[in-house]
Parts: C-alpha cells; structure tokens; sequence
C-alpha cells in the first residue's frame, strides 16, 4: 500500500512539474506581446481573428487568457477549469500554426510568415512553429494531467478522506495572485507602446551584428540580412532610419536630416524602408533626398521595430545605439 502511495505522489509531482513549465512557456509567449502590442494586434488581423471583435479588444482579452492560465499552472492550480482553459489554449495555438504550415505546404504562404507566438523576438518558419510547438505545448500539457484524480483537485499529493475530498487553503490566494497577475500584465500592455521596450521587444538592441538580423534559415538560399542591403554598414559609423517614405513625421524633418546629410558628420545617414518602389520613386521625385534610401522586405524589418521611425547607429558592423523616432540630429 505505501509503494502503491508513493507511486501515486510521483504522478502528482511529474504532473505538477510539466504544469509549471507548460506555464512557463506561456508567460513568456505572453510576455513578447505584452511588449509589443501593436504588432500583436498587426497578428491578429492577419490571422483573421478580428472575426471575433475589435483587434485591439481581442488581442487584450486573449493576453489577459495566456497570463490568467500561465500564471495559474505556475503556482500549482491544476484545477479543472485551469485545465480545460489551458487545454483549449493550446489545442487554439496548435490550430493556428497548424493551419499556417499547411498553407505553407500548400505554396499559398511563404516561410517568413510565422504565428506570432512569440512576438518579433523568435523568427520560425511555419514548420518550425508548428513542430516546435507539438513540443514545447502539447507535451508538458498532455503530462500537466498526471496525478489530478488522486490528489485534492490536483493541488497536492494528499489522499482524500473517506468523508470526501479536504478543502485546499492555499487556493484561495493563488486565485488572488491570478486576478492580479493578470489586470497588471493588461495595464502593462496598455501603456507598453509608450514605454522603453523597443531594445526588448525587437531583435535589433546595442551590441547586435547587422550580419546577424536576417530573413531565413543560415542555409536558406534566399537569405537576406541588413547588411545585405546596406553593405557599407560593415566598416565606418553610420546612422540607420527604418521608416515608411509616406510617415508624416519624417516628412516633416526632411530638411534637417538633408542638413544633416550634407554636413561633415562622422556618421552617414541611411533610410530604410518596406514601401514599394512606386512610393519610393515618388519620394525621390517629390522630396530630393540628398541622403540614400535602401529599399528592405517588410518581413526583414518588422522584428526590427516596434513603431516607425526607428533609428540606430552603427559602427563597424555593430549597432551601437537605438533610438524610438527619428534620431536627434
């Protein structure tokens, strides 16, 4: 009877073990997003999920979902409506990437579209996303199951009584910390396109190779890297604006940064930017920059900000500093 019992307790603690870490892995997928809203909005809207309401509304009620069941497997409560909420969670995402690699086998999407799932920070082609996640998900929830029928509710390795099962005290504030959790990631969000994240949120922060900030795989035939585009980059200073040629702020600082083109500065300015070649035709025609504008695919450069303009400086190479807006020239 006592091995019987202790083998039982080890199914609650392997159980326990693989919720922590399916929730883990959820806080940080929420994480990304919490940082970069705006582009976790931008996702919902190219997956089509704005079907169910506004993206903005969406994207927050889906955060405060992947944070509530994260932070609620972190701290133990395999609950059944934690389970069944992280269970729908899950069977959702693996949907999602699911559908996006069979658009893939199918020619209709190409490699660089990826779900999302971990803001800009993590580039995977959809069959990596959708293998990966068959891991990373479904496996420690599959496991996250272990031990629930025997202990309280799944919340320790405790037999029930023959009176029934014996109230959980610690569960109450658990559910307290849930509540909370989850209200202050929202107002983090919120207020997260007004703050400092950029450097967290994108894979362009100092101490990064330009060599290093690429579209597709190191053996990928297509690759394409900034300095790829920009191949000056890699010797000298210089000074980066990722913008849209059609922003109105940086139309309106068309004259400083000729000025700042045409002065002896150390640092030579570049602009580069996703917009199509008529509208960087017109720019030309229209505007008479005195500085170059590089021409960059969208999917290169979208991991790299969170909203245009976004500029950096770079030395030999090395990205040295970055800038929310137009650099101050």
């Amino acid at each position: 009877m006592n091995e019987f019992s202790d083998q039982r307790k080890w199914t609650w603690y392997v159980g326990t073990a693989a919720g922590v870490l399916l929730g883990a892995v959820l806080l940080l997928a929420a994480w990304t997003k919490i940082i970069d809203p705006v582009g976790f909005v931008e996702v919902i809207v190219r997956e089509g999920l704005d079907m169910f309401g506004a993206p903005k509304v969406v994207a927050f009620v889906a955060l405060g979902v992947e944070v509530g069941i994260g932070v609620a497997l972190l701290l133990g409560l395999r609950r059944p409506w934690v389970m069944i909420s992280a269970t729908l969670l899950v069977v959702f995402f693996l949907a999602l990437t699911g559908r996006t690699y069979w658009h893939f086998t199918q020619g209709i999407v190409d490699e660089t579209v990826g779900c999302g799932c971990f803001g800009n920070l993590v580039q995977r082609t959809p069959k990596e996303a959708f293998f990966q996640d068959l891991w990373i998900l479904g496996l420690p929830l599959l496991f996250s199951f272990a031990g629930i029928g025997w202990s309280q509710r799944g919340e320790g390795p405790v037999r029930r009584s023959v009176s029934g099962p014996r109230p959980s005290s610690s569960s109450k504030p658990r559910i307290a910390v849930v509540i909370l959790v989850t209200l202050a990631s929202l107002v983090v969000a919120w207020k997260a396109p007004s703050l400092p994240f950029d450097d967290l949120a994108t894979r362009l922060r100092p101490g990064a190779q330009v060599g290093a900030l690429c579209l597709g795989g190191e053996d990928a035939a297509d690759r394409v890297c900034v300095d790829t585009i920009i191949s000056e980059l890699e010797q000298g200073a210089h000074l980066v604006v990722m913008t849209s040629l059609e922003n109105e702020e940086f139309l309106g600082s068309m004259q400083r940064m000729n000025e700042y083109a045409l002065s002896e500065s150390k640092r030579r300015l570049w602009v580069l930017t996703a917009d199509p070649p008529e509208v960087v035709k017109a720019f030309a025609w229209t505007q008479a920059p005195v500085f170059e504008v590089r021409e960059a695919p969208a999917a290169l450069l979208r991991p790299l900000y969170r909203t245009l303009p976004r500029s950096f400086s770079v030395t030999d190479g090395a990205v040295t500093a970055t800038q929310s807006g137009l650099p101050s020239l």
